[in-house]
């Protein structure tokens, strides 16, 4: 019944649905909910250790008999100099007097490591159906090592240009990532970030530019959002804010409250989370500090600083510095269990497209 079947022979799943990989927020309960409603689940592994990742892959496969997609970054580690943690400590030097906090405490960096050898080898060991990559593709060995390994390799564009080049080093779907998308930009070829299109004006470019399947990502929460990335050619959907709310998430009680609560100008680009722009509702540190700030060192350490901060706020009930990723479609999401949204999901943009259709 789905006009475009090439997603779902790709993959072999029921549902041209993949869930967003949304790192510190979901693990395995999400990925199996989502895989048992006839999508596919995405495992978010940047922040897991080998052995942690090995334990939830093990979950997944105990669970359900459908593919499984382990997500990685892809980024370049960029050391932080002296003066740019002192900078970042100094502007939020306030923030840890309210609180209470010792600014020179010692504090775990913050754990988002690049693709690298050893969790290639956690890949060749675990032989994913599906490994997607954000910030580009890992250096050309380890991605001949993931294809030999059997897996499909999937990665995320902002441009036409990333998604060309990402055709040409040979991926087997691209995500058109929207402006619209919660998360982090997948932006790698650019650093422009009042340039990135939104995800109606993108797909479609993209469909035109590449030969492989498409997978739009952006502002998609319910099944209008999916009829029309199936209009513009796409030929399947990432979605993430949508499941937020979902009892299988691990959205904490206030960041619950707040993304409940969240309108259609809740979110922001920002920097001042991570060191690199991604799209969150807007909390008292992107409002009062950024939304983009100079002063942010780079991805990941402005998290590392602001980890203290977030654990005292959160302890008190309130999300003043903790990043509540989400896209601009938030306030479609809804309490509903996973399996359950995503056959919805389903139903109601084939219904959209039977209707159009006439």
């Amino acid at each position: 019944m789905w006009p475009d079947r090439r997603l779902i022979d790709l993959f072999k799943t029921e549902l041209p649905i993949v869930l967003a990989p949304m790192a510190g927020v979901m693990d395995a309960e999400l990925v199996i909910a989502v895989a048992e409603g006839g999508g596919l689940g995405s495992l978010p592994s940047a922040m897991l250790s080998p052995e942690k990742a090995r334990e939830q892959v093990k979950l997944i496969r105990q669970r359900v008999k459908g593919p499984v997609n382990m997500n990685f970054f892809c980024h370049t580690p960029v050391d932080l100099t002296a003066d740019a943690e002192a900078r970042w400590k100094q502007r939020l030097a306030g923030y840890y007097t309210e609180h209470g906090l010792d600014p020179a405490a010692p504090i775990t960096a913050a754990n988002r490591a690049p693709f690298d050898a050893s969790f290639c080898e956690v890949v060749e060991e675990l032989k994913p159906e599906i490994v997607s990559f954000h910030f580009g593709l890992p250096d050309a060995m380890l991605l001949k090592r993931v294809k030999a390994a059997g897996c499909l390799v999937i990665s995320s564009a902002t441009t036409v240009k990333e998604a060309v080049w990402l055709e040409q080093h040979g991926v087997d779907a691209v995500i058109a990532q929207g402006a619209e998308a919660g998360g982090h930009r997948g932006m790698f070829l650019t650093d422009k970030i009042a340039e990135q299109p939104g995800t109606f004006a993108l797909v479609p470019q993209v469909v035109d530019a590449v030969k492989v399947p498409v997978i739009a990502a952006g502002g998609i929460a319910d099944g209008r959002g999916i009829a029309a990335a199936f209009a513009l050619g796409a030929s399947g959907v990432q979605i993430g804010s949508a499941y937020l709310r979902c009892p299988e998430s691990k959205v904490s009680a206030g960041s619950r409250k707040a993304l409940a609560e969240a309108r259609d100008d809740s979110t922001v680009i920002t920097n001042v989370m991570t060191g690199r722009p991604a799209r969150g509702v807007q909390n008292r540190l992107m409002r009062e500090a950024g939304p983009i700030s100079p002063d942010a060192p780079p991805f990941p350490h402005a998290a590392t600083a602001l980890s203290p901060l977030k654990a005292a706020a959160e302890v008190q009930g309130r999300v003043d510095f903790t990043n509540l990723w989400a896209g601009q479609a938030v306030a479609l999401g809804r309490e509903v269990p996973a399996a359950e949204l995503t056959r919805d999901l389903a139903r109601s943009a084939l219904a959209r497209m039977k209707a159009l259709a006439g």
